[in-house]
């Protein structure tokens, strides 16, 4: 009786084959498992530029000719465990993971077997952009074989190097500062100033009877509070690096204010949580910011809308691009620190009674590009000054600018920072799901 070989058997050792092969591409050992294997066919081995790192991953392949997998449409399919395989990989002490080849296109699919799985949740959703086994997937298959106990873990990096953006903004400050002293606290000074005929401004700052400003107070309604033939105009330097922490503190406070005067206009501050944020023009309306991005023109919706997805016509909140400022002193130059965030309202002019939860979702859903674009934005919408030709919000540009800042600085590293492994085991929740659990 003449012996044959199954076309399944043929597919098998085709698709092992492939497999092995794709990580030899990757950078990877790939080992197969003697025919006595059970549920894994080959032991994969992480390797950095050609070095083994003894780190494991137990692989267990399934191959298909050109079937359709479960549920298959663009963005992914369903692939269900059998029991006996999950019963089997659950004891490893390896991690494991299932990879998919099709020999009709030439695909290879990859996904972790999850150790909490029981029989009721079987089933793996494959994602055909995010799952793909190729090199982009070095960083979050290295990941697996690090341990997750213990009171942290690090996983290096193995693509290539990245230009990485610092989210501070040099400050070019003005050659002079008006100095003069002053009669009235602060607080006197203020309530005078709200109640004279002219616009008020507070860009200045009083300590001691002592009054500062980058602009001369005698040609302004700060005339009214001040000693006007004490008034001298001394070099910024002289405050601005003072060796006294208590005067760098002062100096401070007055770029904090000469700040919120120049971006006030479009931005409000909200005192409780120490941030700027996009102001709305009107009652639930969005806004759009036009700016140069770092390789073209580009806008951002920095008041936006949040539609009710139950009831039509309902807004359900209003979300605001806004960012938390920090003045820091380093080796003799100021510096802007911008941390992004964003303000919550339920209106464009309501402060939202629950914005925790609503910031915590969207927050788990930024990841390092979409934070260095705000970085640039907010540094393209704090230079509005320069580009006086492009005033994108209709405002009057004549305002006096006393704080430029110049471009963030960039740091070239060696290693790129993988976005999955600082993500890992995170789970990206919706601005839906965050609006139902504020409805619980």
């Amino acid at each position: 009786m003449t012996k044959n070989i199954t076309r399944s058997q043929m597919l098998g050792e085709i698709g092992e084959a492939a497999v092995r092969l794709r990580f030899l591409h990757m950078g990877f050992q790939f080992d197969g498992r003697s025919r006595l294997e059970a549920g894994i066919d080959g032991i994969a081995e992480v390797m950095d530029n050609g070095k083994p790192l003894a780190k494991m991953i137990a692989v267990q392949v399934k191959a298909t000719e050109s079937s359709q997998y479960s549920s298959e449409d663009d963005s992914g399919f369903n692939y269900l465990i059998r029991s006996k395989d999950l019963e089997y990989w659950q004891g490893s002490n390896l991690p494991v993971i299932v990879v998919l080849y099709r020999q009709s296109d030439d695909t290879f699919f990859w996904k972790e077997v999850p150790r909490e799985f029981n029989e009721g949740e079987r089933r793996l959703r494959f994602s055909k952009d995010q799952d793909v086994l190729d090199k982009n997937a070095v960083d979050r298959l290295a990941d697996l074989t690090v341990p997750k106990s213990g009171f942290g873990y690090y996983v290096p990096p193995l693509g290539g190097g990245e230009e990485a953006l610092v989210n501070i903004l040099p400050i070019k400050l003005p050659t002079e500062i008006y100095v003069t002293s002053t009669p009235y606290s602060a607080q006197k000074a203020i309530s005078i100033l709200l109640d004279g005929d002219e616009p008020a401004r507070f860009d200045w700052v009083i300590y001691g009877g002592s009054f500062w400003s980058f602009h001369d107070p005698r040609t302004s309604i700060c005339s009214q509070i001040v000693d006007l033939d004490q008034v001298e105009a001394i070099e910024t330097e002289y405050l601005a690096f003072h060796d006294d922490i208590v005067e760098q503190n002062k100096f401070s406070h007055l770029l904090k204010k000469v700040l919120d005067h120049q971006v006030s206009d479009d931005l409000g501050w909200d005192k409780k949580n120490k941030l700027f944020y996009f102001r709305a023009l009107e009652r639930n309306v969005s806004r759009t910011y036009h700016y140069e991005s770092s390789k073209k023109k580009t806008s951002s919706e920095v008041v936006n809308v949040i539609n009710s997805k139950k009831e039509e016509g309902r807004v359900d909140f209003v979300r605001h691009h806004a960012f938390i400022p920090r003045l820091e002193l380093l080796a003799d130059e100021w510096f802007l620190v911008i941390t992004p965030s964003y303000y919550f309202t339920t209106n464009g002019f309501t402060a939202h009674s629950y914005p925790h939860a609503l910031l915590s979702g969207k927050k788990r859903m930024d990841n390092s590009a979409s934070l260095r674009g705000q970085v640039i934005m907010w540094h393209r919408f704090l230079t509005f000054p320069d580009h006086a030709e492009n005033d994108l919000f209709g405002n009057d540009t004549t305002k006096e600018v006393f704080l430029r800042f110049g471009e963030p600085p960039t740091l070239t590293l060696e290693t790129k920072v993988p976005e999955d492994v600082w993500g890992a085991n995170k789970q990206k929740v919706s601005e839906v799901d965050n609006q139902q659990r504020l409805a619980v």
